[in-house]
C-alpha cells in the first residue's frame, strides 16, 4: 500500500475516466470500502481535480525512474558490446544475466629491456 502524500505517475486508465496518463499526482486518501473497485484518491495538480483510481492505474515515481535507468543501462551495455565486438558481454546482456562492470586491469609497466625482447621476438617470427 502506498503512503499518503506519495508522488505517483498515472500509467493507465482502465476504467476510462479520462485520466491524464503520464502526468504526476499525489495520493491524498485511501478508499477503505471493500465493496468499491477503487483503492486510492489522487489529486492531479495540473488539472486541479481529484480522482478515485485502482492501484493498477498508478505507480510510484521512484519505481518508474529505476525501470528507465535499468533500460538505459542495458541499451548502453549493448551498444558498448557491439562497438567493441565483445560477443560474451552481448550474449550475457541479451540473455538477461547480471552483468558486473569490472574496470580493466591496469597493465604493468614493462621495463625497456623486456619491451625490446618482445619486439625482437615478434620481428624474428
Amino acid at each position: 500500500m502506498l503512503s499518503l502524500g506519495a508522488r505517483v505517475i498515472i500509467v493507465e486508465d482502465r476504467l476510462e475516466q479520462n485520466l491524464p496518463i503520464g502526468d504526476y499526482a499525489y495520493i491524498i486518501a485511501y478508499d477503505r470500502n471493500n465493496d468499491n473497485l477503487f483503492d486510492y484518491v489522487i489529486r492531479v495538480p495540473k488539472l486541479n481535480k481529484h480522482f478515485f483510481v485502482p492501484a493498477s492505474d498508478i505507480e510510484l515515481e521512484e519505481v518508474l525512474l529505476r525501470q528507465e535507468v535499468d533500460r538505459l543501462e542495458k541499451e548502453a551495455l549493448i551498444d558498448f558490446a557491439l562497438a567493441t565486438r565483445n560477443e560474451e558481454l552481448f550474449n550475457r546482456v541479451m540473455n538477461g544475466e547480471q552483468v558486473e562492470i569490472v574496470a580493466e586491469k591496469s597493465k604493468e609497466v614493462q621495463s625497456a629491456e623486456d619491451f625490446i625482447k618482445q619486439v625482437n621476438l615478434r620481428a624474428w617470427i
